[in-house]
């Protein structure tokens, strides 16, 4: 007997898939926040790999789901997304399990790949996801809930990794690692509880399967979105290096900041995404954000003036809530746009596409910043503020020029 797969429609159908998305979200986060917090000691201390090795190896991994992204997108369009996300949170749990047996740089690279390349795969699948079992103007909001989830679970999951670094015992990395693989099978289980999503009809004509490389309007789009996104290495490399080699506040200001930017993101994140209404709007807050944005720079530069530990403190907190202030402008502002703007049966395709911003941010973001900003000092910082500013700027005529497109 055949199944006749139909996406869910109307606007009272949104709740429970809305909350199975979510609860998939947080399972999946919080084995992240554990890993993300001991990976690195786990590869270099117990596996014995150098800090060299470990960031080439993951800077591939990370270039190769880059590269994944659109064609996995486009196998959730044809054959489903409910399918390729339950298909790709078992792969993602079980590249996590073979960190557990790698013990060289040879073993360690080919399961780094396997790992980002399924999470990229999830980043094209969980929107995809969303857009089909909501009204397009719920997504954004929808999407600003699964934001605030997977901030808390990745700091559930940072504190159980911190417990973890505590214990500094292979037994105790082992476990975190096991742990992020079992929330990934529990994310699998969640989506699997989903109802059912359409495949999309095939599209005619010669390279369909890479139909959003020839969209030229959604590609700069996407390349913009890939800057701003530079806000995430930035909080997590930039400026803890500059408070440990620049400023005189004290080392558990990297710590008090990341908290700070979870607590805000899960509070705030939500009722941020209620201002954007349309394109038009969004465009209007990508373009706020790349202000508040530029306006962090200059705080996190300032912090660098003057002995005193509790202004530099204070400096970086006022900076923090700049930053956080202009992320959720960012991130509200850009999923609209990067659903408003793509094909109804491409969504998938689209969506692991825009995605690669996050990827490129990742792997350029860290040396590119720690070299601008840390080497460079105060002129490094207003730089990049200029960027910020002027790739927030240029996002309305991109999107503009997107909506003349067809």
């Amino acid at each position: 007997m055949t199944t006749i797969e139909r996406p869910v429609t109307g606007a009272g159908s949104t709740a429970r898939p809305g909350r199975l998305l979510a609860a998939a979200q947080l399972a999946a986060s919080l084995g992240d926040g554990a890993f993300l917090t001991c990976s690195v000691l786990y590869f270099t201390r117990v596996v014995g790999l150098t800090a060299g090795q470990v960031g080439l190896a993951l800077t591939l991994g990370w270039a190769v789901g880059s590269v994944a992204g659109v064609p996995l997108g486009h196998l959730a369009d044809r054959r489903g997304a409910r399918g390729a996300g339950v298909l790709l949170s078992v792969a993602t749990a079980l590249a996590v399990g073979s960190f557990l047996v790698v013990g060289s740089a040879w073993t360690f690279a080919p399961a780094a790949c396997c790992y980002a390349t399924g999470q990229c795969g999830l980043t094209a699948v969980r929107p995809a996801l969303l857009a089909a079992h909501a009204e397009p103007r719920q997504r954004t909001r929808i999407r600003a809930h699964l934001q605030s989830a997977g901030n808390a679970g990745l700091a559930i999951g940072a504190g159980l990794g911190g417990l973890a670094l505590l214990a500094g015992t292979s037994g105790a990395y082992v476990a975190a690692f096991s742990l992020d693989a079992v929330t990934f099978l529990v994310s699998a289980v969640l989506l699997r509880l989903l109802p059912v999503v359409a495949p999309a009809p095939a599209a005619r004509g010669k390279g369909s399967a890479t139909a959003v490389l020839r969209d030229r309007p959604y590609v700069l789009v996407t390349l913009l979105n890939a800057i701003l996104l530079l806000r995430m290495p930035l909080l997590s490399v930039a400026i803890p290096l500059w408070i440990v080699s620049r400023t005189a506040a004290p080392e558990w200001t990297v710590s008090a900041l990341f908290v700070l930017n979870t607590v805000v993101v899960v509070l705030g994140q939500v009722r941020v995404a209620t201002r954007v209404t349309g394109l038009h709007s969004a465009s209007r807050l990508v373009r706020q954000s790349g202000v508040l944005l530029a306006a962090s720079c200059g705080a996190f530069a300032l912090s660098a003036a003057g002995s005193s530990a509790w202004v530099a403190v204070a400096v970086l907190v006022a900076g923090a809530l700049l930053q956080v202030l202009g992320e959720m402008l960012q991130s509200a502002g850009t999923w609209e746009i990067g659903f408003g703007l793509a094909p109804a049966s491409r969504q998938g395709q689209y969506q692991g596409f825009f995605g690669t911003g996050t990827s490129v941010a990742r792997m350029a973001g860290p040396a590119l910043l720690s070299t601008v900003v840390v080497q460079w000092g105060t002129p490094g910082w207003l730089l990049v503020g200029a960027v910020f500013v002027a790739a927030g700027w240029a996002m309305g005529p991109a999107v503009r020029w997107a909506g003349r497109r067809s």
